[in-house]
């Protein structure tokens, strides 16, 4: 009986280990997409900010969880107003992939990111700015 413990003791324990290492390994990845969308956020920085300031396009602090057209302040296109979105990641994928594909008439003049990676590290920048 005591060696049945013990070797439920030590499959356990190398199913701790090898979780653990997996979470390491996905915190650093992690890390890395929220630098790598950093500097994908370049393109973003003319119109966009990171805080709740308005510019030229509404400040993206939280943005994602939030519902569409709820900027305080802001002057959204009516496309915008009518959409009821919520901006999670599939939506926001869709919208920075080709905004005029997912909301015909909005007016933010940007034709998209083709490259997934980048929307997706993008998204995990966006995520990090709460």
């Amino acid at each position: 009986m005591k060696y049945l413990h013990r070797k439920h003791f030590h499959r356990a324990a190398l199913a701790a280990a090898i979780a653990l290492s997996a979470v390491s390994v996905s915190m650093s990845a992690m890390a890395q997409d929220v630098n790598a969308g950093k500097l994908v956020f370049a393109q973003c920085a003319a119109c966009h900010t990171v805080t709740a300031a308005n510019g030229i396009g509404p400040g993206l602090l939280g943005i994602v969880g939030r519902k569409s057209a709820a900027s305080p302040g802001f002057r959204y296109s009516p496309a915008l107003k009518r959409a009821n979105l919520t901006w999670d990641e599939k939506n926001l994928d869709a919208y920075i992939a080709d905004p005029q594909k997912l909301l015909p008439g909005n007016v933010m003049p940007f034709s998209g990111i083709a490259d997934a990676k980048q929307r997706a590290d993008l998204i995990a920048y966006l995520n990090s700015v709460k």
